[in-house]
């Protein structure tokens, strides 16, 4: 088998947006459990502006109090400079670090053009590359823009070029709305590894018009060795309207398994989290395999 590295976003993507507001205690068991499933890494924290983003806070107390399983990457989203500098101060493995395709969204999330957030990237590198800590760069809206409408090809490239020869040690494109299909996937990636040549690629999907797990194919069929991906599905992001959730964690493992490539997620532990996920927030689990249950692994028979 082949092995992929899944990133589990869910207590970051999938609570952020979340109309009930997880306490601090409430995200630490939802990342301890999920830990426990073994994914490649956990996105636990975010950090993010309190005021603009409140289903975040707490992002200090959280890392400074979760289990750390031999395995599994603890990783953090940062927006800007200050956003590194809270993170350098805890014990993360990995600092990922977005930056929107169009200035219409980057403006909306952070107040400032693409531009100056490329500078803050780049400084952020420099303040990063002395310690053992993975700097993945993120490329939002990557597919397309709430605001924008369509995102060129082009321009995502020559961003993806920016980030790699400012310290990025990886890139994610982001399908922030769910609006990219497979052969946008393909050439974005394709591109993508033109201009960042020996950098790992990856794609953080969302799958609002039911192309996500589509759009995972296609990214793993043109290199990608990164999938992010949230338990239940949940997800959304509070500045672009309309975005649903991620892919769900379980469909996309259980789909990847039977494809023979391994993730190194435990699906029946996942599925136990879904369960008590599904108790807490039963309407907003989209996930399909808690309601399917887990069919006979493909790959080997």
């Amino acid at each position: 088998m082949s092995v992929l590295r899944v990133c589990e976003v869910g207590p970051r993507d999938g609570l952020q947006n979340q109309t009930r507001h997880f306490s601090v205690d409430e995200r630490i068991e939802l990342i301890d459990r999920l830990t426990g499933t073994t994914p490649a890494a956990v996105e636990a924290v975010s950090f993010v502006n309190d005021r603009r983003v409140p289903r975040m806070a707490g992002a200090e107390e959280i890392l400074d109090r979760i289990a750390r399983p031999s395995g599994v990457d603890i990783a953090a989203l940062v927006l800007n400079g200050r956003g590194v500098t809270r993170a350098l101060e805890c014990e993360l493995d990995e600092i990922r670090f977005a930056v929107s395709a169009t200035d219409a969204f980057n403006l909306r999330n952070v107040n400032a053009p693409v531009s100056s957030t490329v500078d803050d990237f780049r400084a952020s590198a420099r303040a990063i590359r002395d310690r053992d800590i993975r700097l993945t760069a993120i490329i939002a809206v990557a597919f397309g823009c709430p605001f924008s409408g369509v995102v060129a090809a082009d321009a995502v490239i020559e961003l993806a070029g920016e980030l790699a020869a400012a310290g990025a040690e990886e890139i994610l494109l982001a399908d922030t709305i769910g609006c990219g299909v497979p052969s946008q996937v393909s050439v974005l990636l394709a591109g993508v590894a033109q201009v960042a040549p020996g950098i790992p690629l990856g794609v953080h999907l969302h799958n609002t018009r039911n192309t996500g797990y589509a759009n995972a194919v296609a990214a793993v069929s043109a290199g990608a060795t990164t999938l992010d991906s949230s338990v239940g599905g949940l997800g959304g992001c509070p500045f672009a309207p309309n975005a649903t959730g991620n892919i769900a964690t379980e469909d996309l493992c259980f789909m990847l398994r039977n494809m023979g490539i391994e993730t190194g997620v435990r699906l029946p532990a996942l599925l136990d989290v879904v369960g008590w996920l599904g108790k807490v927030v039963p309407d907003e689990i989209t996930g399909q395999l808690a309601r399917a249950g887990l069919f006979p692994e493909v790959a080997g028979e």
